[in-house]
């Protein structure tokens, strides 16, 4: 069954109500294009699509107008029904096809049966400490890991899922003082709009914060532990795919850190070259690729009908993440990227993630996405585009962060070109979409040029 729509209350009770009919829910991106959204409603062989009237005409345009039910109507008809019926579905049963985002080509889908989502619920209580009867905020998409976690966990705890449509700050963080909401689990853009309300010290309840979907600044852990002062702050490093690959359990002490393998999981680090052996390890260290073992009960059986996927991800036993990471002296991992956005830039290679971490530093930058530019001398050229902040003038931002860059980076990794933009962007959970800058889909409003 589609469900085309905005979360919050509908979304989530639709998603639930599939589960009992033994039916498969497909949540798609309310991001995606008509094509996009045609691809995946063919692809997943869709025999219904509920929408809301703001996605509905999209589904008309995909083609799929005979399948497509207004919500509207399908509430009509739950109203009616006096003993709906149940199926208990059987753990191996699909629950949920998710699709990835496609920044690569077309979307890939990700079948997950109920065992599979019943894990990864369980792993996400124990791994962020979940209370029992713990209010969470419901506003991360529910066509996303994140989004269904967050709901599928607040049952686990007998909590309450306090749904939001789309989020909103301000509406976001009165909810979070109204709701008395004691748990957060979102990505890092959201958590920094949160704090530009200036309201988020006074959530009283809250003190348990979890991210995942994209790295976490030190500046702005530190920020969230000032203002909050949390009792756990997890950084959760997954994928859809396998929803746990690590836990950094205590993202105070150790901003950033990655940590090591959850609760259901088994993780190693293995030379990032193509054909790499899995028994391999890398030393602590030494930058590797991470892999995960497809025993997990968390994880997915192989991408839906896209043999071409499997064959690239999974090799004897075990996903190929295409993350990089390194371990330190205590066996931790450390994110340093990932495989196709490594710059190589006049034989050496350079990891976006680094030169980010130490350009959000810079006092007069709101936000920061760094790539490599195709470029004469160097093959590719180290390019940070970056947001001012609010009233700034662009190109005297652009001369800062080039003169913050000289004090704070190496030679190698200082950027060659400084490009302010009014955004950096990103899918619909937060993923910095690298290429979209790469393809030149942005309008520059500064440069500075080393």
């Amino acid at each position: 069954m589609g469900l085309v729509m905005h979360g919050g209350e509908q979304l989530a009770s639709l998603h639930l109500a599939v589960q009992k009919l033994r039916a498969v829910s497909v949540p798609l991106s309310t991001r995606f294009g008509v094509e996009e959204l045609g691809y995946c409603l063919g692809d997943a062989d869709v025999r219904l699509v509920i929408a809301d009237p703001a996605h509905a005409e999209r589904v008309a345009a995909a083609g799929r107008s005979e399948l497509l039910r207004d919500v509207a109507a399908v509430d009509e008809l739950a109203a009616r029904l006096d003993d709906p019926v149940c199926v208990v579905p059987d753990g191996a049963d699909l629950s949920v096809m998710l699709y990835t985002s496609g920044t690569t080509g077309k979307p890939k889908g990700v079948p997950r049966t109920h065992c599979a989502e019943h894990h990864s619920a369980v792993a996400h209580v124990m791994q962020t400490r979940q209370r029992q009867g713990v209010a969470t905020l419901g506003v991360m998409p529910l066509f996303h890991t994140m989004g269904l976690r967050t709901l599928l966990a607040s049952i686990v705890v007998g909590g309450t899922w306090v749904g939001q449509s789309a989020f909103d700050s301000d509406e976001s963080m009165q909810l979070i003082l109204d709701e008395n909401i004691g748990s957060l689990y979102l990505v890092p853009t959201i958590y920094w709009s949160l704090l530009r309300t200036g309201r988020l010290g006074e959530a009283r309840a809250l003190d348990n914060l979890a991210y995942a979907g994209a790295a976490m600044t030190p500046s702005l852990a530190e920020k969230l532990v000032e203002q909050v002062a949390p009792a756990s702050f997890v950084n959760h490093f997954g994928s859809t795919e396998i929803y746990t690959f690590t836990i950094g359990p205590d993202v105070a002490a150790k901003p950033g850190c990655a940590g090591r393998a959850g609760l259901f999981s088994r993780v190693r680090l293995i030379a990032p070259d193509v054909g790499a052996p899995v028994d391999e390890e890398v030393a602590r260290g030494t930058q590797g690729q991470v892999i995960v073992s497809m025993a997990s009960p968390e994880a997915f059986g192989g991408y839906w009908q896209r043999p071409d996927a499997n064959t690239k991800a999974i090799r004897d036993g075990w996903y190929h993440t295409g993350d990089l990471a390194i371990a330190d002296e205590d066996g931790d991992l450390w994110v340093s990227g990932r495989t196709d956005d490594m710059i190589n830039s006049g034989g050496e290679n350079i990891y976006p993630d680094e030169v980010e971490a130490v350009l959000a530093r810079c006092p007069g930058i709101d936000d920061v996405c760094v790539v490599g530019l195709p470029d004469e001398r160097w093959g590719h050229a180290v390019t940070a585009f970056v947001v001012p902040v609010r009233g700034a003038d662009p190109l005297a931002t652009a001369d800062q962060a080039l003169a913050y860059a000289r004090q704070h980076l190496p030679s190698l990794k200082r950027p060659k070109r400084v490009i302010a933009v009014d955004s950096v962007p990103r899918s619909g959970v937060g993923k910095t979409l690298r290429r979209t800058l790469v393809a030149g889909e942005y309008r520059p409003k500064g440069e500075s040029r080393a």
